[in-house]
Formats: C-alpha cells, sequence, structure tokens
C-alpha cells in the first residue's frame, strides 16, 4: 500500500553518535525525571536526543501500520508541554508487525534515530523514530488523546524559512509563521482535517490530497493552483490510511470531491508527499460532480493543432488504454487536424533489446482513434538512437506527428535522420525547413538524455504552418517543496533553460528568413509558465506562451502532490492572431486516468 524506502543506512543516529564523542553535539543534562516524547521531539527537526538510548518513554498507542517496510506504531502523551513547537507524539520503529493495540498505554525503551524516507541524499526531511525498541504494554482500553483539528486560520500561508538553499533542520521551530514548522511541530501527533476537498485524486497507491486552506488558490474545478515558487500552497496534505482495505476500501476521490466529516489519524512524513495523515478514521466521500471537458470542433477555416502525453504508450498496453487515448482524441478534442503525441515507445516497449521503431505503437493508436469514430490519422517521426533520449530504459520515448490527410498536408522533405540537425532556408521570401520531420540540432549537448525537437513543415489552404513537438528534460532529481534545503535545489531546470535557449534560436532563425512565418511550438516542457526555461523560450517575443492567456486560476495541465500545476504548453509565433487556446481536463484531476497528462488545443486562422 505504500511507497516506503527499504530501510538501510539512512539514519543519522551514528553521525549523530559521533558528533556527541567528538564534544560538537549538546545534550540535555542528566535527569532524574522520566523522558517525555516532547523531550525526545524537541524544539527543531532533529531531536536532541538522535544517537542516544532512552528508556522508560511512555504513551497511548494511537495508530498502528502492520504492512510495507516501515512497520511499527505511533505513540501519543496524553499530558503534553505548553510549547507549541514540541510534538507529544512519536513513531516506533518495530520492523515487524507491532503486539500492540490502538488505546494500549506503554512504555519504550530504545534508541532515538532520525530516518530520512528518501534516504538522506533526496534533500527530504527525517522523522524521529524510536528504533530497535523493547515494548511494555502497561495497560489496554485506554482513551487516545484527542486529535489536533488543522483549521485554516492555524496553518501559516508561509511555507518554509528561507535558509538561502541551507538546511533548516537546526532552526528552532515557528509553527505560527511557516506552514512546514507547523506540521513538523505535530509529526506523530493525531491530526484531523474536518470536511476536506480533494486537490488531488486518488492515486494507485491508495493515496489522495486534500487541502486544509479551501480558499487558498482556488481552480473552478475543485484544485488549488500552483502559482509560483515564492507561494506554493501551504494547506495540501496527503491523506493515507491504516484501515484494512477489507474492512473499509479506500475512496476512489477526484479533484472538487469532499472527505465529509472527520479525517484523523497521526501525521507521519514520507518521501513521496511529505506530511502524511495516517487515518484511523477515514471521512465519507461527497462526490463534486467533476466532468471530463470536451473542447468544440474546430470551423471550416480553421487548424486545430493538439499537444498529448500519452505516457509511454507501448504495443503491449491494453486496449482499454488505446481506446481511452483514442476518445480522449476524437470526443474530448474534437479530431484535430494535428497532434502532436508525446511518450511513444518503440515497438517493444520497455524491453532493452535494441529496438528503435515504433510504427506497430503508432499503427495501433491509429487504428484505436479510427475505431472510435475519428479521422484515418498519417503520421510522421524519427526514430531516435537507442537509449539515447532518456524515459523508461529500452522504451526509447519519442515525439510524433498525426496529421488528418483530408484537412492538412504535411511537407515532406528528405535528409531528417536521428543525428542530422535541421536547418532554415529562404525560398521566395518564405521560409522553409532543410528536412521535414527534422530535428533540431540533436547533438547540441542541451539534449544529453532527453528527447529532441521535432520539427515539421505542414501546409494548411496554401498557407505554411511550421510545428515543433517536444519534450523537454523531466524534473527528476529536484529537490520537494517540502525539502529540508529551503528554497529547495531545482537542479534539472539548468537543462531545460539550455533546451529552451537552442529551441528559441531556431525559431528565432525561422522568423529572420519569413518575420511573418507562422510557428507553433508544442508540447511536454516539464516546467511552469513562470520558469527560467519559459521565460528563455519566449523571450524577444519570438513566441507567446498561451498559457498566460488564461485566467490565473485555470493555468494548469497536470495535478502533482495535490498543486493544480503547468507542464504542458502551446506558444505561438507573432504571426499567428487570436489564437483559440483550450487546456482540455480530461486525465490529471481524475483517480481512473488515462495519462498524468491533459492535453491541449490551439486553433488558428493562417
Amino acid at each position: 500500500m505504500m511507497r516506503r524506502h527499504p530501510r538501510g543506512p539512512v539514519t543519522i543516529g551514528a553521525l549523530c553518535a559521533a558528533a556527541l564523542a567528538a564534544g560538537l553535539l549538546a545534550v540535555p543534562e542528566a535527569s532524574a525525571a522520566p523522558i517525555r516524547i516532547h523531550d525526545i521531539q524537541g524544539t527543531t527537526r532533529i531531536s536532541p536526543f538522535a544517537g542516544r538510548d532512552v528508556t522508560g518513554v511512555s504513551g497511548i498507542v494511537t495508530g498502528v501500520r502492520g504492512y510495507g517496510s516501515s512497520k511499527g506504531f505511533w505513540m501519543q502523551d496524553p499530558h503534553p508541554d505548553a510549547d507549541p513547537a514540541t510534538s507529544e507524539g512519536v513513531f516506533v520503529f518495530t520492523s515487524a508487525t507491532p503486539a500492540v493495540r490502538v488505546g494500549d498505554s506503554v512504555t519504550v525503551d530504545a534508541t532515538v534515530t532520525e530516518y530520512y524516507p528518501g534516504g538522506a541524499s533526496d534533500g527530504g526531511q527525517s522523522v524521529t523514530e524510536l528504533s530497535r525498541p523493547k515494548v511494555t504494554v502497561v495497560s489496554s482500553g485506554n482513551p487516545v488523546p484527542a486529535p489536533v483539528v488543522l483549521r485554516s486560520r492555524d496553518i501559516p500561508t508561509r511555507y518554509a524559512p528561507d535558509a538561502h538553499g541551507g538546511s533548516i533542520e537546526h532552526l528552532p521551530l515557528r509553527p505560527a509563521e511557516y506552514a512546514l514548522d507547523r506540521f513538523e511541530s505535530l509529526e506523530g501527533m493525531n491530526v484531523e482535517v474536518d470536511d476536506a476537498r480533494v486537490v488531488g485524486p486518488t492515486d494507485a497507491y491508495h493515496e489522495l490530497w486534500v487541502t486544509a486552506k479551501p480558499r487558498q488558490h482556488p481552480t473552478p474545478r475543485g484544485g488549488t493552483v500552483y502559482t509560483g515558487y515564492r507561494d506554493p500552497d501551504s494547506g495540501r496534505i496527503q491523506v493515507q490510511s491504516l484501515i484494512p482495505l477489507a474492512q473499509r476500501p479506500f475512496p476512489q476521490a477526484n479533484t472538487g470531491d469532499t472527505l465529509t466529516g472527520a479525517t484523523a489519524g497521526p501525521l507521519d512524513y514520507n518521501q513521496f508527499g511529505g506530511y502524511t495523515i495516517a487515518a484511523t478514521t477515514l471521512g465519507t466521500l461527497r462526490s463534486g460532480g467533476l466532468k471530463p471537458e470536451v473542447t468544440r470542433k474546430q470551423r471550416r477555416g480553421e487548424l486545430a493543432v493538439a499537444t498529448y502525453n500519452v505516457e509511454n504508450l507501448a504495443p503491449g498496453d491494453s486496449d482499454t488504454k488505446y481506446q481511452r487515448l483514442a476518445t480522449g482524441v476524437v470526443t474530448n478534442l474534437a479530431a484535430p487536424d494535428i497532434v502532436a503525441l508525446e511518450e511513444i515507445q518503440d515497438n517493444s516497449g520497455a524491453a532493452d533489446d535494441g529496438t528503435v521503431a515504433a510504427d506497430r505503437t503508432v499503427a495501433k493508436f491509429v487504428a484505436a482513434v479510427k475505431a472510435a469514430g475519428g479521422p484515418s490519422y498519417d503520421w510522421r517521426s524519427i526514430d531516435p538512437v537507442d537509449d539515447a533520449d532518456g524515459g523508461q530504459p529500452g522504451g526509447n520515448i519519442r515525439q510524433v506527428f498525426l496529421f488528418d490527410p483530408a484537412r492538412v498536408s504535411f511537407t515532406d522533405i528528405p535528409g531528417g535522420d536521428a543525428t542530422t540537425p535541421v536547418g532554415v532556408t529562404r525560398e521566395h521570401g518564405h521560409a522553409r525547413l532543410t528536412a521535414s520531420p527534422g530535428r533540431i540540432e540533436p547533438g547540441d549537448a542541451a539534449w544529453t538524455t532527453s528527447r529532441k525537437p521535432l520539427a515539421g513543415q505542414f501546409s494548411f489552404h496554401g498557407r505554411t504552418v511550421f510545428v515543433i513537438a517536444n519534450h523537454f528534460n523531466s524534473k527528476g532529481g529536484d529537490q520537494g517543496l517540502d525539502s529540508r534545503f529551503q528554497p529547495p535545489a531545482r537542479t534539472s531546470e539548468t537543462q531545460r533553460v539550455r533546451q529552451a535557449r537552442v529551441e528559441h534560436d531556431f525559431v528565432a532563425k525561422l522568423l529572420a528568413a519569413d518575420r511573418h512565418a507562422d510557428v507553433i511550438a508544442l508540447g511536454d516542457l516539464n516546467d511552469y509558465q513562470f520558469s527560467g526555461a519559459l521565460k528563455t523560450l519566449t523571450a524577444g517575443g519570438v513566441l507567446t506562451d498561451l498559457m498566460n492567456s488564461l485566467p490565473a486560476d485555470q493555468r494548469y495541465s497536470y495535478v502533482y502532490q495535490g498543486n493544480s500545476q503547468v507542464l504542458d504548453h502551446i506558444l505561438t509565433s507573432p504571426a499567428i492572431h487570436r489564437p483559440d487556446y483550450d487546456v482540455v481536463h480530461i486525465n490529471a484531476e481524475f483517480a481512473g486516468q488515462t495519462s498524468d497528462h491533459d492535453p491541449q488545443i490551439v486553433r488558428i486562422r493562417p
């Protein structure tokens, strides 16, 4: 149920022990008074007892996790101190199924450790735990400490202290000023959200996201929109369940639904969602009535161009996936004239066997579109060099142009292959590609282990239209919003800025050959509308990002950790006037999604 990183050498207990021996770490003075949970948790993210053995720590069991690689239980002191920065709860890691029940009063002898769920190198925060425990049950059937209700007014809007990229682990917690500090001050304690709106749909791992600040950046469809690096949504919190699925199936929730009543349990932290309610009580699901969107059909004089990331589509995928993707193209996108597909895998899927051709993958998709009542699409693409373009190993993902030959024609110009860069010429006063399809600067270091842009030349009603299909490098390796380093490092952005610069310069060449050239650049750019990559791509007005033409609360194509955010874009050159642009929400907000991206479409009159 829970994707916990296998346990290994990821605690800082040994490091703290060494620091103690060297006199580099101060510890509380010895006292005859028993050590309490709030003493162990302390007023920073790192326990003052980290690496030390403690005895006789008492508490009431509030939750038991008997599955996954992180088996154990939470316990909470029913007699809190007066310091809002110190948590009264802690997780006891037993490694085997715990022999305790909720309501047991226990004492624990153990070693205090700081466990990094994703490994310390990932940049996430640690969980203060009691490890290698000796547990004594004193009594059973005791009242469980009442949960702390997470109300909107009690969660600061400011997300995290600014450590100029450094660690915030040893900074004193200020739960009244920062949301991350507020959650950390409750780590391991029973918490509750009431009538919580779902802002991230249920995934395959039985997880969803809610917001405890429902008025914070709401979208018209019930989500929470991510508006900038300095303004992350502080009310988001993940929900998992400690209730056996056979006893209480996990709710299959879409964005905009509500968990009515109380959702409550110990506050955990994990590498896939940060602070998480490990629910012992789940609210009742109430539908928000969200429906997939359907865009309008293009008119006779309009050219409709769409982009759709079809999430590692391979011939071995189920017929159902193909049918649902095809329905999205035919019904929800109203059968565009041109569709740029991202993440088309080769004919052997993820098998790393040297296969690079993808004709079987595309043919199966084209047939599914036809069966769904769509046009008989033709297609163009370029096979990559084996294992050179990143993505799922062996999959050789690439971009593909589908086009309806009854509405638009593709201008085939020989010479394009995996390694030959496409150029720009000028003929009779107009720009022309040297190869169509062709790849933009495939040998440039900007595209190392990443997809190369695919450029194509089309003709619509006698007018040339250039389309560039993109899939920039992923955000893999970036630190999360909840990182212990604040602000978090976005190391992957450097390569995307370089990619954007290469493509910007190519578009500039097209416009230098013909300032009236109709250029559409589109696809999964893996970055936000306010990012450095998009600022680079649009510099000097060579392209306009149509995402910014939407109202601010509608700028999203993807939902991640409860944030409705932008990864996919359509950009147009200055000659394209009054483009009709639409993000068609059919996937990202839904539990039963076919892809994790929503497609987009633009209608133009060249």
